[in-house]
């Protein structure tokens, strides 16, 4: 059987499963969650097409069918809650005739935020069966918005690796386009889920890579937003100067929707302060077709430019900023960053992970399942593989802002703020809006591959200058695995990422689902 008959086979009987589901016999209309969006969603429950309860059924069957089967491994626990919250808003709906704004969205939560009703274990052995007293910021959000935590995804131990997802509590994801190879870390659990169209909400954190990265190598859009535009209240940190958290989803306008209802100011988080007082904005409204038309973009080549970037890659890369031109962008290139490589170099992930974590378990209060970092260190509660991270992590004792240099915000770090000058200093002087390359230089590694060139470009720039960015699908190499196309804004221009986003996704439509073997 050839490759392409293959995949007509498998696309038609993936489609038909996901239709004969939620199949309302009264109007003879069906609504098919294969690749399906936000808006589609919310139509069939307004057009009585299926309910609530109905699609959250055809998620649940949909992921027991295909991750374990398949060998993905991105999922790690169904919420026990999910059918029940799902009645809850068919009632909402049936009283009100109204839907609230992600009324019935699936949401894959990655392993590292509080939930008050399921495990919090951040892919740690450590935290394993540990029950927060409840749920983070963002995911009360996303509840008081109607969602529904469908599932809860595997992820890195700790979030340390941002070149694959293996826990030390339930193993390794593998990428849903091909499960040879890594859908990156440390939210890979995550992104492979959304990927095969087990949820249409994926929630993930970023310190350095982990929202982009695993976006790029499963054809999604995830955003990073800037530091302190969101809050990390309820998440169990990596380092707290660099984490983030966000959506990763399948279109730009989801993940806009997504944003409206988890951006804000959290008097549980400091960071946020800076947002108190900013209007609040609706992202969707920059959600414009002709988005690119006079937006200047600036492409550095300093940063992705290497004799280990993969020539596909790059032709993917030369084959966006074509396509972005025809949008309407004016491509700015060359495009230099002042002292590009000594900042780089100068502005490290400094250590504050023992000092973070130690906070977050004494959130847990007395039903925290260990005292504190020392604990995990003495009884080794950790996977091998991970001891040279444990032993980065506990070689420093002190408090963040008495390292030196201190391992603190941007504001209160030279090293960083010099950086985002920098950068923004590049881009009022090329009179740029954005800047664009890819996120990664290199396809996905095979599992067990830590040597290849990775080529991985995210931790690069945004984690450190505390800046936005969002990745966006560019296409496919021949042997369809995904690339991403990342653009970084100033802070708090994450309504300029999607407008530019939005407008180069409908330009192209890259995105396009994986083909899984696929066992009943």
């Amino acid at each position: 059987m050839t490759r392409l008959v293959l995949i007509i086979l498998t696309t038609i009987f993936f489609t038909s499963c996901a239709q004969i589901q939620t199949n309302n016999l009264a109007s003879g209309k069906v609504f098919d969650i294969h690749e399906t969006n936000l808006a589609a969603l919310h139509n069939a429950i307004q057009d009585k097409v299926a309910n609530c309860e109905q699609i959250t059924r055809a998620y649940i069957k949909r992921i027991k069918n295909h991750d374990k089967p398949t060998g993905i491994n991105s999922i790690i626990l169904i919420n026990p809650n999910a059918l029940k919250r799902a009645r809850q808003l068919d009632k909402h709906f049936e009283q009100t005739g109204t839907q609230k704004a992600l009324h019935c969205a699936p949401v894959i939560l990655k392993d590292n935020f509080d939930t008050a009703d399921m495990p919090t274990e951040a892919g740690a052995i450590a935290l394993k069966g540990s029950i927060p007293p409840d749920d983070a910021f963002m995911v009360k959000k996303l509840r008081d918005a109607g969602a529904i935590i469908i599932a809860k995804s595997n992820m890195a131990e700790w979030a340390f690796s941002p070149y694959q997802t293996i826990s030390s509590t339930h193993g390794v994801t593998r990428n849903a386009y091909d499960t040879t190879t890594v859908p990156a870390g440390s939210s890979g659990g995550t992104a492979s889920a959304i990927a095969a169209n087990f949820g249409i909400i994926g929630m993930g954190t970023d310190t350095g890579n982990s929202i982009r990265g695993p976006a790029s190598h499963l054809a999604l859009v995830g955003i990073r937003s800037t530091i302190g535009a969101t809050s990390r209240d309820g998440v169990v940190p990596l380092l707290l100067n660099r984490d983030i958290a966000g959506p990763l989803t399948r279109t730009v306008e989801d993940a806009a929707k997504t944003y409206n209802v988890i951006a804000g100011f959290d008097p549980n988080d400091p960071s946020t302060i800076v947002i108190k007082d900013k209007p609040v904005k609706n992202y969707t409204k920059f959600l414009k077709k002709d988005g690119l038309k006079n937006v200047r973009l600036g492409l550095l080549r300093q940063l992705y430019d290497t004799v280990k970037s993969d020539p596909e890659y790059m032709a993917l890369m030369d084959l966006a900023i074509k396509d972005l031109e025809a949008a309407g962008a004016t491509i700015v290139d060359p495009f230099k960053i002042d002292n590009f490589e000594t900042l780089r170099k100068a502005t490290g992930f400094c250590s504050r992970f023992r000092f973070d974590l130690n906070n977050y378990l004494q959130s847990l209060g007395t039903n925290a399942p260990v005292a504190n970092f020392e604990e995990i260190l003495v009884r080794k509660l950790f996977d091998k593989r991970n001891i040279g991270a444990m032993n980065w992590a506990s070689a420093v004792n002190v408090r963040p802002e008495e390292q030196e240099p201190p391992c603190v915000d941007v504001a209160g770090d030279s090293r960083r703020s010099s950086f985002l000058n920098a950068v923004l200093s590049a881009m009022v002087k090329y009179k740029v809006d954005a800047i664009i390359y890819p996120s990664w230089s290199n396809p996905p590694r095979k599992i067990g591959d830590t040597k290849s060139a990775h080529g991985n470009n995210s931790p690069v720039i945004a984690p450190h200058t505390g800046q936005p960015a969002i990745t966006v699908p560019m296409g496919f190499n021949k042997n369809g695995l995904p690339a991403g196309l990342q653009i970084l804004g100033a802070p708090f221009d994450e309504h300029k990422l999607f407008q530019y986003a939005y407008a180069y996704e409908q330009f192209k439509r890259h995105r396009k689902p994986p083909v899984l073997t696929l066992k009943q």
